[in-house]
């Protein structure tokens, strides 16, 4: 079910009213797991066999991991959940991509294989993120950081809860878990700030990532024969539509978690505000970077154990990083290109300037060397994009060339800009606090946004295009 269509705009306010018409948290829970897996559902009922299966998994282990003094089996149990989870992953996001890279292989070196074994797999949505979810809790329990649960219900609440379910933010079991354990009383002032966080989700997605979509795939599609002013154009639209996209879903599945009283952690903190590369990857998917920082960077050593260690280890990242969002070479080329911008700032020392301040945080615009930092790294993140959203590596290199050839921007390309001013006044307004946008003191101006806003996302609504990140 996509948040961005009437079966949802339908199935939110029966499901929010049944659930604050139900005082027992254990019954409300029962409440979210069904309606959870409706929601999975709606797009094939046969892939809620792969969550169940990995909930129960998880749910055992865990108990099993917290109840044996045995840390060798304890490693047991934990590599069960951890071979377990990837095997689904790999198996449905990678199987044929690995057998196809085998033949090609092999044919660079003379051997031609007749029969390739390669299955029609469909990818189950979300499946990168709820086993990441999963594998966390029985990694947090191993751990010691928390207890494992005994409430299957609750447990399963937290694995396949809908706000997040199908593109995060990627959940800590120490986060969303309490919240599911413990009593949640109706907060108005929490709904009334999950409403404007879905208003302003839907109207990035629905009316800044849409239309600028519908640019950026012809220009992409059709790269061979159009000048550089026009491909340069599609390339920062093509940011901005990423952006908006995901971030967009990321406002509303939080928004939507606090009208049922929980907490969600930010997923993104205005990323093309970021003064150098490493300040961009601790705003940009902010849950699936501290899910490599601290279950893969942190275990193999981190930064603690010498530069080349450090190396190592920011390469292995970038690159499961690049891997993770797609069985394609152009994102481990795409994770490749941000782990070398990344190793020059670690190298130099200066990767860690600004790990809490807000760019211009008492002016109001940037100073001109912060100006001249975010124009770098907005202008080095948006080149990598297009490794990300070409269909091969050779696409990548022969688009990026033929924009630097007859470089002119046709008008009919220019209708994309105002879009992009737009998120960038927006965002720049509300840089304090990513979770509360359209937070106007006016309540007579406040509305007039309200409903402009509401007119134009059901204007625009006719497109009902998927989320980007679905894909992943």
């Amino acid at each position: 079910m996509l948040f961005n269509t009437l079966e949802y705009f339908l199935f939110l306010p029966i499901t929010f009213l049944l659930y604050w018409s139900i005082k027992n948290t254990t019954t409300q829970n029962i409440l979210v797991l069904a309606s959870s897996y409706v929601f999975y559902g709606w797009w094939d009922w046969r892939f809620l066999f792969l969550i169940f299966i990995s909930t129960v998994v998880d749910y055992f282990v865990a108990i099993k991991i917290e109840k044996t003094d045995y840390k060798e089996r304890k490693r047991v149990y934990l590599l069960l959940s951890i071979i377990f989870n990837l095997t689904i992953l790999i198996f449905f996001k990678y199987y044929n991509f690995f057998i196809e890279s085998w033949v090609e292989l092999l044919s660079s070196i003379g051997y031609h294989v007749k029969d390739v074994w390669t299955l029609k797999i469909i990818l189950p949505v979300g499946i990168s993120f709820y086993t990441f979810q999963t594998m966390s809790y029985s990694l947090d329990v191993y751990r010691n950081d928390i207890k494992a649960t005994r409430d299957f219900i609750s447990f399963a609440s937290f694995v396949s809860f809908f706000p997040q379910l199908v593109a995060g933010p990627i959940e800590r079991a120490s986060n969303l878990l309490p919240q599911m354990l413990k009593e949640r009383k109706f907060d108005y002032k929490q709904t009334v700030d999950g409403l404007r966080l879905i208003l302003w989700g839907l109207f990035k997605k629905v009316v800044i990532a849409d239309s600028l979509s519908l640019l950026v795939n012809p220009i992409f599609d059709n790269y061979e024969i159009l000048n550089g002013g026009e491909l340069f154009l599609g390339l920062i639209y093509f940011s901005f539509q990423i952006y908006c996209d995901f971030s967009g879903y990321s406002d509303i599945a939080i928004g939507t978690a606090k009208m049922f009283g929980v907490e969600l952690r930010s997923n993104f903190i205005f990323p093309y505000f970021s003064r150098d590369i490493s300040e961009f990857w601790r705003r940009w998917h902010v849950s699936l970077s501290s899910w490599f920082r601290d279950y893969i960077y942190i275990p193999l050593g981190g930064s603690k154990n010498g530069k080349w260690v450090s190396i190592r280890n920011i390469f292995i990242i970038f690159i499961i990083s690049g891997f993770w969002h797609g069985a394609n070479f152009t994102f481990i080329a795409w994770g490749s290109i941000h782990s070398v911008l990344y190793l020059a700032l670690v190298l130099s020392n200066k990767n860690r300037r600004y790990l809490t301040s807000i760019v211009s945080k008492n002016r109001a615009v940037p100073t001109f060397i912060e100006l001249y930092q975010i124009s770098i790294t907005f202008f080095m993140v948006t080149i990598s994009w297009v490794f990300f959203r070409s269909g091969s590596i050779l696409d990548s290199f022969l688009y990026l060339k033929k924009m630097l050839l007859n470089f002119d921007i046709p008008i009919s390309y220019r209708s994309g800009i105002f879009y992009v001013i737009l998120i960038i006044i927006s965002d720049w307004l509300n840089r304090k606090d990513e979770r509360k946008p359209l937070n106007i003191s006016s309540t007579n101006i406040r509305w007039i946004i309200y409903v402009l806003m509401f007119i134009l996302i059901i204007s625009h609504g006719g497109q009902k295009n998927e989320f980007i990140y679905f894909q992943f």
